[in-house]
């Protein structure tokens, strides 16, 4: 198996090149595998999928840190781990999944501004400007190279302000954050208005853009990273769903779409 300093290591590197990234998010180790198997060359956890195998729309801290070390465990490929909000609202206590997030494996993370109370859905700048700071610190302090990511979470939550959202992460950038990331983002124009405001690697999230968008033209405007969220597990549950209802009135035609045994025993092993 890969090292983790070797996954450390060539995660920061595919960061520097002038590509983007394609960055998928698996959801299992089977997933993980799958993926690999079709030659991504990195993965990003997913916190949603990770509630959804667990049949919620929440997961726990030790939840989403033991989905990490399984998906980092099942390939040799480096790991970005999606934190949340680190499951704490005081900067340091938050900063604490960091390193926890590197001891299961993972050789990047992000952390959000988003408080998870949908009273007050996004934290204050100046709050969120320190846990970013904090979680830099951490980051700093590990044994191996470590791509923290900021997240501008506030178009996901009815703050449809793109002013806002560049402040926040011009912000994150002055603190020290390796990327930058603000999920919601729809249009070419707005990636655009946000590449051109930051210095630093802008990963965007396809699952919320408009999908007729390539990746050819993302990397023209300058996107270092593309992820896709939670989309391929909803895609999963879309089609496990569209079955179970046909064979509940009797019919069995989604057979012929199920994936066959020779696209899946490469990747899972004979």
């Amino acid at each position: 198996m890969t090292d983790h300093a070797t996954k450390a290591a060539r995660f920061q590197a595919l960061h520097r090149r002038p590509e983007p990234l394609l960055l998928p998010n698996p959801w299992d180790a089977g997933t993980a595998r799958l993926l690999a198997h079709l030659g991504y060359e990195a993965l990003a956890t997913t916190s949603l999928g990770v509630a959804n195998l667990h049949g919620r729309h929440r997961a726990g801290r030790r939840e989403i840190l033991d989905n990490c070390r399984a998906i980092d465990e099942a390939t040799p490929l480096p790991v970005n781990a999606d934190l949340e909000n680190g499951f704490a609202d005081e900067p340091a206590e938050a900063a604490t999944m960091i390193a926890e997030a590197c001891a299961h494996g993972a050789v990047g993370a992000s952390i959000e501004d988003a408080t998870g109370d949908r009273r007050t859905p996004i934290y204050d700048l100046g709050l969120a400007v320190e846990r970013v700071r904090a979680a830099v610190e951490a980051a700093r302090a590990l044994p191996v190279p470590f791509v923290l990511t900021a997240r501008a979470e506030n178009l996901l939550y009815g703050i449809d302000d793109l002013d806002d959202t560049i402040r926040r992460l011009q912000a994150f950038e002055d603190a020290g954050a390796d990327v930058l990331y603000a999920p919601g983002l729809r249009t070419l124009e707005q990636m655009r208005a946000v590449v051109t405001s930051v210095g630093r690697p802008v990963n965007v999230v396809m699952g919320f853009a408009d999908p007729s968008i390539t990746l050819e033209q993302l990397a023209e405007i300058g996107v270092r990273r593309v992820s896709i969220g939670g989309a391929l597990s909803r895609l999963a549950l879309r089609a496990f769903l569209d079955g179970a209802r046909e064979m509940r009135e009797g019919r069995f035609g989604f057979v012929t779409d199920a994936a066959r045994m020779s696209d899946l025993l490469p990747a899972f092993g004979r």
